[in-house]
């Protein structure tokens, strides 16, 4: 269903996929936009479970792609080193394929914007952080992405040199 790599010794181990989800903090998901054209927008997002999870506006470009068709991808940039004299860039970069859809359960709404708010203001305390959430929850809306697929690619420098040191310590 999904297309297999093409250049697969570039190919991140899914661990190390999930690991840049993880820690990344803003992506760009592409839906089906006005007349069938790609609509992509940058979002801050929340990795938890093999789920994305992101928050908005009850209205909108990306909400309305998504109740067309709740087929997207999601795409995180973990590094982009530029390197000049090579003609080249040293990437890391991971694509989801999955389906959103727009949360209605009150509790997994609270569930996962609690998660959120953790990932993005770890020091605020329970109290700060729930009287937050209330003051926007009315206007709050919570899209979950179940991931079908994940693909991680780097560089082939980054790939040769993780080699070397493998190589070294064997």
């Amino acid at each position: 269903m999904f297309r297999e790599m093409r250049r697969k010794k570039q190919l991140l181990p899914q661990e190390d996929a999930i690991a840049i989800l993880e820690k990344g903090t803003s992506g760009v998901l592409a839906v089906i936009g006005d007349d069938d054209y790609p609509y992509a927008v940058p979002i801050s997002y929340l990795y938890h479970n093999f789920k994305i999870y992101f928050h908005g506006a009850k209205a909108g470009h990306k909400l309305d792609g998504i109740m067309k068709n709740n087929k997207v991808s999601f795409c995180v940039i973990d590094q982009d080193q530029i390197v000049p004299q090579k003609y080249t860039t040293y990437f890391r970069s991971v694509i989801v394929f999955g389906k959103a859809k727009i949360m209605t359960d009150e509790e997994e709404i609270r569930n996962a914007i609690d998660i959120l708010a953790i990932k993005y203001s770890p020091e605020e305390t329970d109290d700060s952080r729930k009287k937050a959430i209330e003051w926007d929850f009315k206007q709050l809306c919570m899209v979950e992405i179940s991931i079908d697929h994940i693909t991680g690619k780097e560089a082939i420098e980054l790939v040769k040199k993780k080699n070397e040191i493998c190589n070294n310590y064997t």
